[in-house]
């Protein structure tokens, strides 16, 4: 009788922990703790870009990255006849085509800006250090319409990198060259989005567990879904390989 209360117990105690859960990541996926920010001018950039009037600054290099074009893997070449499945038909990058550049930059020369640990709500989660940036890799959810797309933040602009009072405050992006640009996507973001070279979406940050598996999920060095899958794989061919050394030869 007493197991059976022990079991049953356990099993309660379960339901609650899952349910928890379950409440949290609920507040999480409607954006409680992200809000979406509407009706962003959205302008799209790409590696390799060459500097221009509106663009003064080559993408050769990214804030986060000195070898950025090399750690792509080449030319993310946005001409729509230059490209298939997302990508450019030249080669497959080492890093998620979907892309995303928001201005601000958590880095310094010497370590994060002063208010990064104030303003950056994830920055003690995410801290590896003062020469790793908070901020690289983070996910981020765009829509336009009724399609969503998920990109990943690698850069920062357009035009400036210390607005941390839009990119995580309430304000609206400022004026400049763009018509109030306060957002750059990838190629590939716009090829799934349909987007316009200026165009208008609406964009949030996301946890990655309110990240669905797309195009978006398979390819790059520094793509989540990529590492997990990664591990995981390792992770079986281990227990495999564990399992097969203890089995008893009769």
């Amino acid at each position: 009788m007493m197991k059976a209360i022990s079991i049953l117990s356990i099993g309660a105690l379960a339901a609650i922990i899952a349910g928890c859960l379950n409440t949290e990541h609920s507040a999480s996926a409607t954006g409680e703790r992200y809000p979406w920010k509407k009706n962003i001018v959205t302008t799209v950039f790409w590696i390799g870009e060459r500097p221009t009037a509106n663009n003064p600054v080559p993408n050769r290099i990214s804030s986060w990255d000195k070898d950025w074009s090399r750690s792509y893997g080449g030319f993310d070449d946005p001409n729509p006849a230059h490209r298939s499945n997302y990508i450019p038909v030249k080669f497959t990058p080492r890093q998620n085509p979907f892309y995303c550049a928001l201005p601000y930059n958590d880095k310094t020369a010497n370590g994060h800006r002063p208010e990064a640990p104030r303003v950056v709500p994830w920055f003690n989660e995410a801290y590896q250090g003062p020469s790793v940036s908070t901020c690289k890799d983070r996910w981020v959810a765009i829509r336009k319409g009724n399609r969503t797309v998920y990109a990943q933040w690698e850069d920062a602009g357009p035009f400036r990198t210390d607005y941390w009072q839009y990119v995580f405050g309430n304000e609206r992006p400022k004026s400049n060259l763009n018509k109030g640009a306060g957002l750059d996507v990838s190629p590939a973001v716009r090829d799934y989005l349909g987007l316009n070279e200026t165009d208008v979406t609406d964009w949030r940050f996301v946890e990655f567990s309110e990240v669905s598996r797309g195009p978006w999920s398979t390819l790059g060095e520094n793509n989540t879904f990529v590492i997990n899958d990664r591990k995981t794989g390792r992770e079986l061919a281990e227990a495999s390989k564990r399992a097969e050394g203890g089995a008893v030869v009769r």
